[in-house]
């Protein structure tokens, strides 16, 4: 290894020279191309350092730059880049010992090497490499100069740093022998140096070396076989009686030859899978697997020494498996429970998965369980806190977990350490707050951090005011969660404080909670004051409980009532029969002849011109929602809470969650009707803004059918009544920059209201007529009607809607056409226009011969 090391060094030598001399060339000759790549590093390396500025992060650009630098022999600046790399990332076993030969073939002396020492040890501590220690051995064998002599110093330095590679990498069955035969060869050489024949201080080294030989013929090992014929032709060179060529364990003791036997099974138990292992033509993932099995076979064997080492040749191969940290860490929690090592273990473990919150939690408790001071502790915490994981419940459980330490420590420490008191445990909460409650949805998540705040701060901190001060603070954000008044509550209840408890039932009893929750309120107040209060407290009580509670049942008797009635018109389904045989009437006259449709129109009109009248109304009845839903969001104005216009005849397009057979037809029995929604907003977007809630079955964003555009109105469909009710309390807030109008959706009492009002709200909506006051005289708005019948043979027209939108015209439905279309029949276009007023009344017979023209 020395050898290699000198040859890599004089290389480096003769390329500075060559690179020199090249350079004095370039400037000679202005043909060279020198400066064009000098140009090209010069432009990579500020790209490689705008990137690293915006992302210090980034491991391929930190390894990308480290190269630039050592390409351009830029000394300085090469040292920066790889400090700064090292203390973001463990660096791999090939970066350090590029590192220390760079730093060898720069200096000399003991400034240096002490230097370069340094770079080894923090080499070897960031993974198992077996040439990493040997080429750290080799150059404190040469460079150091107390090992160089042969002093004691020395001497005992170099075999406690041969002992420590045992440690770490002797167990490596392919390549541990190398550093075996390192720690031999270096005490045969020391053997060399005692002249002193039959001394006590040669017998000594010899049991030494004899010692070794038998520590590392028990070790299964890769080529053991030469072990065992090396210590033979030793052996007889002490002059011991061994048949080197005889049979392989002729001449030697028994008890090595036990120890021999046994190592050499356990090879055996392991060949395959070291076999496995060697094949580089498998997958990562597949020799990742291959790991795991064999490592599951050593923690089986019960040796954690041995398991260890096979974990740290895992993780040098995959430093980024979060899989593999976990189970190495976990591991050595259960089973070795050394803490230098566990704190080493989890250093690098963090700073490989960064994002992996679970190590960082770990990584805390394993030091708290060590004792590790308050500085270390904070230190790994405030770390933590920079980093990005998954999810927002990783930075609640790491700062629940700091609390948890100090609460311990504070509570248990018979002498408590500088700068550790209960200030440091609410300032820790007041971060958690202020840092979660933007980013938490579920309320739970804060419910629990501040009941353990609160409780605390009542406990440890001896704080009364600052408990309540915590629950007011969460009160002023969650007032809605009955789950907050009760928390509050108890705490008041358990601190003996029931006038204080009194005092927030009385704050809370009248406010609406989700489900059952008010009328619970209602009942624990009176609970509470049967337990705890006077007569007149229970009196008091009852008398503020009783008219809520009646409210809160008669609400629940209407909604019941409104559940039961819509299940009663889904069974007798009277509007739905009416329409499908107004559809089969429009279908026949569709299917016949024009000459019989004309003749058939003709007698049809003469029968039912008497019954025109309620014909209309029905008429007026089926269309009435289509002209009262506004179309435009502009239009839409603030709605009740608890009845909504229906669009019963709209097609909604959008959610398919709906399974209805009839998609036309809907009962609307546990609905929300939305409107002044965002011409932008989708199925997706209203599902998410009800998912805190939850409970939607369906959706039906309702749009124009024309233009497929949303009109800005929806029903969303919940599962029961209590979901709803959470829906509508959602009222006035905002999606997409619009605040939403949610209520109950009623389709009887909007019909209700459609039919009682259908006649003066057209009226007014079209001008008065001329006659009476009602809107003119009965024989003008039958004529009118007539003429209106005498079309229905012809195809369906349509008009457009004053809002873009478009109504179908069938059958006698004449609502949306200005009067001045509605014209008698047997008018032309050249004929004057008879006003209303004036016109006489028809007989039944010059009705027949307007027909027949």
């Amino acid at each position: 290894m020395a050898e290699t090391l000198d040859t890599e060094m004089k290389t480096l030598e003769e390329d500075e020279v060559t690179n020199g001399g090249r350079a004095e060339s370039d400037m000679k000759s202005p043909t060279s191309s020198s400066d064009s790549d000098s140009d090209d590093e010069d432009l990579k390396l500020e790209t490689l350092e705008k990137e690293l500025s915006e992302n210090p992060s980034s491991y391929d650009a930190h390894v990308q730059y480290i190269k630039a630098m050592r390409k351009l022999g830029r000394i300085e600046k090469l040292r920066e880049a790889r400090e700064s790399m090292s203390e973001l990332f463990p660096l791999s076993p090939t970066m350090w010992q590029e590192w220390a030969k760079d730093e060898a073939s720069l200096s000399t002396g003991s400034e240096a090497f002490a230097a370069i020492e340094k770079l080894y040890e923090r080499g070897v501590q960031d993974y198992l490499s077996v040439s990493l220690w040997c080429d750290y051995m080799n150059f404190a064998q040469e460079n150091d100069q107390a090992v160089a002599h042969c002093t004691p110093a020395g001497i005992l330095k170099m075999r406690d740093l041969f002992e420590r590679a045992l440690t770490a990498a002797g167990l490596h069955i392919l390549e541990g022998n190398k550093i075996w035969e390192a720690y031999r060869e270096f005490e045969q050489a020391i053997l060399l140096t005692i002249d002193e024949t039959g001394s006590e201080e040669k017998r000594k080294q010899v049991h030494r070396i004899r010692s070794l030989f038998h520590r590392q013929l028990s070790v299964p090992l890769a080529d053991s076989g030469s072990t065992l014929l090396a210590y033979k032709h030793w052996e007889a060179e002490q002059g011991n009686i061994i048949e080197v060529n005889s049979d392989a364990l002729d001449g030697i003791p028994s008890h090595i030859i036990s120890a021999y036997q046994r190592a050499m099974q356990m090879y055996d138990a392991r060949a395959h899978y070291e076999d496995q292992l060697s094949n580089r033509d498998s997958s990562d993932a597949e020799r990742l697997q291959q790991f795991m099995t064999y490592i599951k076979f050593e923690e089986s064997s019960g040796d954690p020494v041995r398991t260890q080492i096979l974990y740290e040749r895992a993780v040098a191969e995959f430093p980024i498996s979060s899989d593999l940290w976990l189970a190495y860490t976990r591991y050595l929690d259960k089973t070795l429970k050394v803490p230098n090592v566990l704190r080493a273990v989890y250093s690098r473990a963090t700073r490989n998965c960064t994002w992996i919150g679970e190590l960082w939690a770990r990584y805390m408790l394993s030091l708290e369980r060590f004792c590790a001071p308050e500085k270390e502790l904070s230190a790994v915490f405030e770390k933590s806190l920079q980093c990005a994981f998954s999810s927002i419940e990783e930075y609640m459980n790491l700062f629940l977990i700091r609390i948890d330490s100090l609460r311990r420590r504070i509570s248990v420490a018979i002498v408590v350490e500088d700068g550790l008191d209960y200030a440091l445990i609410r300032d820790t909460f007041q971060r958690a707050a202020e840092y979660l409650s933007p980013h938490l949805k579920n309320m739970e998540g804060l419910l629990r951090l501040h009941s353990y705040w609160a409780r605390l701060e009542f406990n440890i901190g001896k704080d009364l005011v600052a408990a309540r001060g915590v629950w007011e603070s969460l009160i002023k954000t969650s007032g809605s969660m009955l789950e907050v008044w009760q928390c509050y509550i108890a705490m008041e209840i358990e601190g003996g404080h029931l006038n204080e408890a009194r005092s927030i039932y009385k704050r809370c009893y009248s406010k609406r909670f989700l489900g059952t929750g008010s009328e619970d309120i209602c009942h624990s107040w009176l609970r509470f004051e049967r337990e705890f209060g006077t007569l007149e407290d229970f009196d008091h009580a009852e008398r503020k409980v009783t008219p809520r509670l009646e409210e809160l049942q008669l609400f629940r008797l209407q909604q019941e009532t409104k559940s039961s009635a819509v299940l009663t018109a889904q069974k007798e389904n009277p509007l739905k029969a009416a329409s499908q045989k107004r559809k089969t009437s429009v279908r026949f006259i569709d299917e016949q002849p024009p000459s019989k449709r004309q003749k058939d129109s003709a007698q049809k009109q003469k029968q039912d011109f008497g019954k025109y009248t309620d014909q209309k109304d029905t008429a007026h009845k089926s269309t009435e929602v289509n002209d009262t839903v506004p179309l435009n969001v502009s239009d839409a104005a603030p709605l009740p809470t608890t009845i909504k216009p229906e669009a019963a005849n709209e097609q909604p397009v959008g959610d398919s969650t709906s399974t209805e057979a009839n998609p036309n037809f809907y009962t609307d029995e546990c609905t929300a009707f939305i409107t002044n929604i965002s011409l932008e907003a989708k199925e997706d977007h209203l599902r998410d803004f009800f998912s805190d809630g939850g409970g939607v079955t369906a959706i039906r964003l309702l749009r124009d059918k024309f233009t497929g555009r949303s009109r800005g109105l929806a029903y969303v469909d919940f599962s029961d009544d209590a979901h709803l009710a959470a829906a509508i309390t959602k009222n006035r807030q905002k999606l997409l920059g619009q605040n939403l109008n949610i209520a109950r959706s009623d389709p009887k009492q909007s019909k209700k209201r459609a039919s009682s009002g259908s006649s003066t709200a057209r009226g007014r909506g079209r001008g008065k007529l001329s006659g009476n006051d009602h809107g003119g005289s009965g024989e003008s708005k039958r004529s009118a009607e007539v003429s209106k019948e005498s079309r229905s043979h012809n195809a369906p027209s349509s008009v457009s809607h004053r809002r873009g939108g478009h109504v179908q015209l069938m059958e006698r439905n004449t609502f949306a056409v200005p009067r001045a279309v509605v014209r008698p029949l047997g008018w032309s276009n050249n004929e004057p226009k008879v006003e209303q007023g004036e016109e006489n009344p028809k007989s039944n017979d010059e009705f027949r011969k307007l027909l027949k023209k």
